[in-house]
């Protein structure tokens, strides 16, 4: 395990460990960055304890689980917070060019959990969306898509234009084809890792309470929250 976390912005840095940049999902890793180490307030040093803590317990849970399910990915798991200033609350899943799975955190998102199972579980469900390779399947939802919006608007006698409007129309129907399923799963199995790494997923779960709730937007990403909290809480009584 490498973690970057962390909190540059902070002057905040674990030892022996490299700071990474922001990261986005269709954006290659960038370079990485430092800051200038300051004196943290109480508080800050406080939330950037808490973070550590929760990376070298739950990591190595999430690592085992990989290679137990998914043997055939990479289940190095790096963890990094984007340090930008006035990000919204938000976590993340991607893979670097090596297939490496990373986590990334915004500083809003710890800053406003209320405790360790919430961050715990937030992050247990970002591993999990790796462990079950969602991305991949993502990816071949959004080709299957675009081929078949693209094949529509060419019988219907489209021109390139109209070809390529459908093609994107397409992979995005189909990316968000089982999207909400997919978060269902990660909720599942992030259950899971939070428990056996000694954390309360239900407690953490709370979480969703706080953050606008999805419902059943067409298109939508994310399943209602009250679905979300019922399988955390289905699946917690069953370990």
């Amino acid at each position: 395990m490498r973690i970057a976390p962390l909190l540059a912005t902070l002057g905040f840095l674990v030892a022996g460990c490299e700071v990474a940049g922001p990261v986005s999902p269709a954006a290659p890793i960038p370079a990485p960055t430092q800051a200038a180490a300051a004196p943290l307030p109480a508080g800050e040093r406080s939330l950037a304890r808490t973070f550590v803590q929760v990376v070298n317990r739950l990591e190595p849970v999430a690592e085992r689980e990989c290679r137990i399910s998914a043997p055939q990915l990479n289940c190095d798991f790096l963890i990094v917070v984007d340090d930008r200033p006035n990000q919204p609350p938000n976590a993340f899943q991607t893979v670097d060019e090596q297939g490496r799975p990373i986590i990334a955190f915004t500083l809003s998102l710890i800053a406003g959990a209320e405790n360790e199972d919430e961050i715990a579980f937030v992050m247990a469900h970002e591993a999990a969306h790796h462990i079950e390779n969602h991305l991949a399947q993502q990816q071949r939802n959004a080709t299957l898509g675009a081929a078949v919006f693209a094949q529509l608007a060419n019988v219907s006698g489209g021109g390139e234009e109209a070809i390529r409007t459908a093609q994107e129309l397409g992979a995005a129907v189909g990316a968000r084809t089982y999207s909400k399923d997919f978060e269902l799963e990660a909720d599942r199995l992030g259950t899971i890792i939070a428990a056996r790494a000694g954390y309360n997923p239900v407690r953490g779960a709370e979480f969703f309470f706080r953050i606008p709730d999805p419902g059943d937007r067409f298109l939508g990403t994310h399943p209602a929250n009250a679905d979300r909290v019922r399988i955390v809480r289905e699946t917690a009584a069953g370990l």
